[in-house]
């Protein structure tokens, strides 16, 4: 079905009902989507059609979260055309996994998170209603459905085989992205910042001496820096939208202290390197 008939809008739906709402600062459904099976769970599409975007961040807020992010790309293209000499292009995710997860900086000193932890502190200060429904939604969707909709949306317009071909590796490395960084969470054993501070959200009744849960490297930067880096292979004329949207996940998650900014930058150069990797097994 063409992405232009109809109420099939998806790249419409999140780059330019996103755009516009923070631009006037007011989206409210227009419409309700169709219902779904019993059996069925509701897809990313349908997720998202029933719980559109708020008004977003603002371009200015996002840009130093998008820009650390954006540095990380040279790093991981470095790095994996180190992986490609010794492994070629063929698939073999249990190598590529170890290899992955060395390749991510060692955590910070104490000092270097304290200084982030402040910084999540004094941004906390500045929180608005708005500002939490923002971040409310970029956590909720950043996870997945927003990268899974905008590839349904270039599937609109290319080959079934091709598009499922490559849903498919989307799938698979968002996968990668959480094991990796779920992994080597527990290893470095980094508390999120409102362990650290748990007036930063006193909704999570963090219990006295809890250690976990632990953010280095981010999850949300993992997954979202490798659909980035496959999605804009794919799509280059779309790379701007998908890189917009990345730094909207991430400064969400500094927004809520959910992570400091060295999480997230560790977790876009793993993210980067496992987009990387899907694009050079899939033959892209």
């Amino acid at each position: 079905m063409n992405a232009l008939r109809g109420i099939k809008l998806p790249y419409a739906l999140i780059a330019l009902l996103a755009v516009a709402a923070v631009s006037v600062g007011v989206l409210r459904p227009q419409w309700v989507a169709a219902a779904t099976s019993m059996k069925k769970k509701p897809g990313a599409t349908e997720r998202i059609k029933q719980d559109l975007p708020p008004k977003l961040f603002t371009d200015a807020e996002i840009a130093p979260i998008g820009k650390e992010a954006a540095t990380q790309r040279k790093k991981a293209d470095s790095l994996f055309a180190k992986w490609t000499a010794q492994h070629g292009t063929t698939r073999d995710d249990k190598a590529f996994t170890a290899w992955a997860a060395a390749q991510v900086p060692a955590p910070p000193s104490a000092a270097q998170r304290t200084a982030e932890l402040r910084q999540v502190q004094a941004l906390a200060k500045t929180r608005t209603a708005a500002g939490k429904k923002a971040a409310t939604w970029l956590e909720l969707h950043g996870k997945k459905d927003i990268w899974k909709l905008y590839l349904h949306d270039q599937r609109e317009l290319i080959p079934a085989a091709q598009g499922t071909a490559e849903k498919a590796e989307l799938k698979a490395a968002l996968k990668l992205a959480k094991t990796i960084s779920d992994r080597l969470a527990a290893e470095d054993k980094q508390p999120a910042p409102f362990v650290l501070d748990p007036t930063l959200r006193p909704e999570k009744q963090i219990k006295p001496g809890a250690k976990g849960p632990y953010s280095y490297p981010s999850r949300h930067a993992a997954r979202a820096a490798a659909a980035v880096t496959f999605l804009g292979a794919l799509a280059p004329h779309r790379a701007a939208d998908y890189e917009w949207m990345r730094a909207e996940v991430l400064y969400s998650r500094l927004y809520m202290a959910g992570h400091v900014t060295s999480d997230l930058t560790a977790g876009t150069l793993l993210g980067d390197l496992i987009g990387d990797y899907e694009l050079a097994v899939g033959g892209h």
